[in-house]
């Protein structure tokens, strides 16, 4: 069994960190400054990862390889899968004609490109993000929003910066569930832990996306609508998480958000429209339909609400998973050794892939856009036209979240993570601050909050416990810091920009876009986790 080794540099911490964090630095300099394409970023970054894990860490070649595949197919299924499934979805409603008619209706509610952006990116997304995560979110609202005749840039922007505040506790809570099996801390604690972070920030998220993409002229005319969101997301997303539990505390927050949006357009509008760039498509008045017309529309995202949340549902999920089928990887399966401190006691290190093919969300996806088909009468010719432009409209996107999850499976393996996570936890008095950078760089590399706690969740907890600090506190911290890593998460930007159909030469331009707001959010978070910690530790979890 081969141990791993954090400081492979003479012993020293910073310098192997330096050198761990090497296929990150190369992500950053491919995507901010020379501009290429993610797909490319991620292929380089792969091979930087592979090179320090031969050559600095000494991982045998058979394993760097075998984690390389462990990580491909988990990129390719589970999330793979369900990026393909939701933008199959999205252009079977397009090749139907509507698409068009799901335009007006929201036309209808708002013409106000500002308040269609919170309505689609920030509370409907919200509510598949809780129902079903995985890149869902960002897939079906910047679909829609690039449909509403946003341009592909700012559709995807939005989407990326609305896609923080439901993160947490997105899929039905799954990170958090990650969190406490993880680290054996109470759920209903670490759901507290999380909703006290992430609470204060979901209040400001909908003022700032607007803020963001309009600056303060275009967030001072939909003020009291931005606030009334962020209220209704934010307060209901404490009391939940704080006095039911974590599993529902997306779906009831983002129900909260459209609801009250929904019931504000009827009462108030803006005094003058606003367009976010020179890009996006004029406003005409949209057209009225009929309201079996417009049923039959709402049809497959009526559907895929049904399916997701089936597919949530404990007996149904008991059902579907009787077919999954969960095997040993080979050569990696328990062939390494992690050591003390990331662990508290030297352990193999499991690789276990899991084929949930039924009970997946993507599944789910597919079964919405399989029924929608029928609904809309779609003839089985165009249906397979549409399933095979759709595969070839994904092929770069797929190769870009598989290449960015076999080099952070590879970066775990290899023990490059840990020594970054080490580093961060040698911060002394300032952890407070740095755990929730640590989640969000979690994140950054593997696309999932719920792969971040699994990742860095049980060494929050062993730091917390050497520097005599809330252990709770800092294992949510991880999990509210990461959020903010989801916006600049290359297979986030990857569905992004397929799902608006932008230019692969583009994705740097989004990647340095949402990369100083993450940054600054991450930060925001860091300072409420200090603020807890030392300020005000009687209101910590």
């Amino acid at each position: 069994m081969w141990p791993q080794d954090y400081t492979p540099v003479g012993g020293s911490l910073g310098v192997s960190a330096l050198i761990a964090a090497v296929p990150v630095f190369v992500l950053l300099i491919l995507l901010g400054l020379m501009r290429k394409p993610a797909w490319l970023a991620s292929l380089f970054g792969l091979a930087a990862a592979a090179a320090v894990a031969l050559g600095v860490y000494g991982m045998h070649a058979g394993t760097l390889v075998s984690a390389i595949a462990y990580g491909a197919a988990y990129g390719l299924f589970p999330i793979g899968w369900v990026v393909f499934t939701a933008i199959l979805l999205y252009n079977i409603t397009v090749a139907t004609g509507k698409f068009q008619v799901i335009k007006d209706s929201v036309g209808s509610l708002t013409e106000d490109r500002r308040l269609q952006a919170l309505l689609i990116a920030f509370a409907f997304g919200a509510f598949i993000e809780g129902a079903a995560g995985f890149g869902t979110p960002v897939a079906v609202a910047a679909a829609m929003l690039a449909g509403l005749g946003f341009s592909p840039f700012y559709a995807a922007g939005i989407c990326l910066l609305a896609n923080t505040a439901p993160v947490a506790f997105g899929s039905i809570a799954t990170p958090i569930l990650m969190l406490a099996g993880i680290t054996s801390l109470p759920l209903d604690r670490l759901s507290a832990g999380v909703g006290r972070i992430c609470a204060p920030v979901s209040l400001i998220v909908p003022a700032y996306l607007v803020m963001v993409m309009g600056g303060w002229r275009a967030l001072r005319g939909v003020l009291p609508a931005a606030l009334l969101c962020g209220v209704a997301f934010g307060g209901t997303q404490f009391v939940v998480s704080n006095f039911i539990g974590p599993q529902l505390t997306d779906i009831l927050s983002s129900l909260a958000a459209i609801g009250s949006l929904v019931l504000l357009f009827k009462f108030w509008k803006p005094k003058e429209d606003f367009n976010f760039d020179e890009h996006s498509s004029a406003h005409v008045a949209p057209p009225r339909h009929a309201m079996g017309e417009l049923v039959l529309a709402w049809a497959p995202y009526m559907l895929l609400v049904v399916f997701v949340l089936a597919w949530g549902y404990k007996p149904v999920q008991v059902l579907l998973n009787g077919v999954t089928r969960s095997f040993p990887w080979p050569g990696l399966h328990n062939v390494i050794l992690r050591v003390p401190p990331v662990v508290a006691k030297p352990a193999p290190y499991a690789a276990a892939y899991t084929f949930n093919w039924l009970s997946a969300p993507g599944t789910a996806c597919l079964f919405a856009a399989l029924v929608s088909a029928v609904v809309l009468r779609m003839p089985v010719a165009q249906f397979a036209r549409v399933f095979r432009n759709t595969v070839k409209q994904l092929l770069l996107a797929e190769l870009t979240i598989g290449s960015v999850l076999a080099l952070a499976f590879l970066m775990n393996y290899c023990g490059a993570t840990a020594t970054l996570g080490l580093a961060f936890a040698a911060t002394g008095m300032l952890f407070p601050f740095f755990s929730s950078l640590l989640g969000w760089l979690g994140v950054f590399l593997t696309g999932s909050d719920t792969a971040a706690n699994a990742l860095f969740g049980n060494l929050q907890v062993i730091t917390a416990g050497t520097l005599h600090m809330n252990p709770v506190l800092m294992a949510s911290s991880n999990s509210a810091g990461g959020v903010m890593g989801k916006m600049i998460s290359l297979q986030s930007v990857a569905v992004a920009s397929c799902a608006t159909a932008m230019k692969p030469e583009d994705e740097g331009r989004l990647f340095r876009f949402t990369l100083r707001h993450s940054i600054l959010l991450a930060s925001i978070i860091g300072l409420i986790v200090v603020f807890y910690t030392y300020v005000a530790p009687q209101l910590a979890p």
